[in-house]
């Protein structure tokens, strides 16, 4: 069971950093068309889709972490208070929450400007609460150790 952990534990650890990148990605694709009438095309949608699908996937990955391997006494906040463990989960959540919101909002506005205002606002929400979310005390990059 030590050896799923530690897999799953990299694997949530690698995907945070594809996660920020792409939330970071959607930003620089939809922040700098609100100024102007910009067409909302695939290229403008695909980030934002993409980061909410990251998003989903790395909070499956922390809740099998935390369900199914954290009561066999391999946490991962060992050293931290057990609200924190429960804060974490209960931010993710919440983030995968805001970035649906992201994604199917800016598909179903009536304008392209509003899809771009909403594909920012959300995803900028969601990047906040990750960020808040994060263990930053953590090793930046684990790999199985």
């Amino acid at each position: 069971m030590a050896t799923l952990y530690l897999f799953l534990l990299t694997f949530h650890n690698i995907t945070r950093w594809l996660v920020l990148i792409a939330g970071v990605w959607a930003l620089i694709r939809t922040v700098p068309a609100l100024s102007g009438n910009k067409e909302f095309t695939i290229a403008d949608r695909r980030p934002v889709v993409l980061f909410a699908g990251s998003v989903h996937l790395q909070v499956v990955l922390g809740l099998l972490l935390f369900g199914f391997l954290g009561s066999q006494g391999a946490g991962a906040f060992a050293d931290r208070s057990t609200s924190y463990q429960w804060q974490h989960v209960g931010l993710g959540l919440i983030a995968a929450v805001t970035a649906t919101l992201a994604s199917a909002l800016s598909k179903r506005a009536a304008t392209d400007r509003a899809k771009f205002r909403v594909a920012a606002l959300w995803t900028a929400v969601t990047l906040l609460i990750l960020l808040v979310s994060i263990p930053w005390w953590r090793p930046l990059l684990r790999l199985f150790s």
